[in-house]
């Protein structure tokens, strides 16, 4: 069986509008990852002006000391924001991509198996056997892609709640942190 011009044709056109659909959505992720950094940096600037001011304006040694332990605590509440904010552009702009390998992959899938349930139609009398066992494979590399599939969707969880469990450990740990300089800055 052999393809018609018009078959090719749909099935470049469909490829290209992919591409510039996929091109798009990962500048849809930079331009995020832009506005992101551009909004860190400001903050982050806002925030070392506003530092150095009370630094400059502390009296004693004990300010001081207060000043720079109570530092730690939004610095690091304010990193792991800006992990998870990375974070959730990276996995969106991937799960687009994902969605459009998935329909190709669907697509694909499909117009190989009209391929080959024509195929065996028109196999010659006496190889049904050798259509059995062909079909018989392409149902087993179907399910195997389907597994493959499901086996990364639940990596991607786990990895997703991994991610949360670290970043709820490290804001945790700053708060631990930032309250025993306090009190120590305190003492002294």
């Amino acid at each position: 069986m052999s393809l018609t011009p018009e078959q090719v044709i749909a099935a470049q056109k469909a490829n290209v509008e992919t591409f510039f659909g996929l091109t798009n959505k990962a500048f849809e992720g930079f331009e995020k990852l832009v506005e992101l950094n551009v909004t860190a940096s400001r903050a982050a600037l806002a925030d070392v002006a506003t530092h150095t001011q009370a630094v400059l304006a502390a009296k004693d040694p004990q300010e001081l000391l207060a000043l720079q332990a109570g530092l730690l605590q939004p610095l690091a509440e304010k990193s792991v924001a800006y992990s998870r904010h990375l974070y959730d552009i990276a996995s969106g702009t991937g799960t687009e991509f994902t969605k459009a390998v998935e329909t190709q992959a669907v697509e694909a899938q499909r117009s190989f198996n009209t391929l080959v349930d024509t195929a065996a139609k028109n196999a010659p009398a006496g190889s049904e056997t050798s259509v059995a066992v062909f079909k018989s494979a392409v149902s087993a590399a179907n399910n195997a892609f389907e597994s493959v599939q499901k086996a990364v969707k639940q990596a991607s969880d786990v990895a997703e709640a991994n991610f949360n469990a670290v970043a709820n450990s490290a804001t945790n740990a700053a708060k631990t942190a930032t309250a025993t300089a306090t009190a120590a800055a305190r003492k002294r």
